[in-house]
C-alpha cells in the first residue's frame, strides 16, 4: 500500500506565503519524477510544477519566479513553497507522482487528496 499525504494549505492574504509538503509511505522502491497540479473552481487540472529524482525543476508560467518546488529524497517528500500568492492561486492543490512498490516491477500513478489553498485580495 502506498498513499500520498498533502498538508500545508489554508487561508492566506494577497502577497503572503504558504508551503506545501506531500510525503509518500508504504512499500515504495522508487519515486519518479513528482508533481503538483492545481484545479479551481470550474476550472481544468492543471500542472503547476514538477521536479525529477535528480533535482531538475519546471514551472507553469504563471508561477515562475514565484513558486519554487523541493524535494527531499531520503523522506520521499515533495514540497511547494508559494510566495507572492495572488487571489488566482486559490485552488486545489494535488501531488502527483509514479512509484515502483517494493517485490513489483510496474510503475503505478498515485495522487494525493488534495489541500485547499485560499488566497484573499
Amino acid at each position: 500500500q502506498v498513499q500520498l499525504v498533502e498538508s500545508g494549505g489554508g487561508l492566506v492574504q494577497a502577497g503572503g506565503s504558504l508551503r506545501l509538503s506531500c510525503a509518500a509511505s508504504g512499500t515504495i522502491f522508487s519515486i519518479n519524477t513528482m508533481n503538483w497540479y492545481r484545479q479551481a473552481p470550474g476550472k481544468q487540472r492543471e500542472l503547476v510544477s514538477t521536479i525529477t529524482s535528480g533535482g531538475s525543476t519546471n514551472y507553469a508560467d504563471s508561477v515562475k519566479g514565484r513558486f519554487t518546488i523541493s524535494r527531499d529524497n531520503s523522506k520521499n517528500t515533495v514540497y511547494l513553497q508559494m510566495n507572492s500568492l495572488k487571489p488566482e492561486d486559490t485552488a486545489v492543490y494535488y501531488c502527483n507522482t509514479k512509484i515502483r512498490r517494493l517485490g513489483i516491477g510496474a510503475l503505478n500513478d498515485y495522487w494525493g487528496q488534495g489541500t485547499q489553498v485560499t488566497v484573499s485580495s
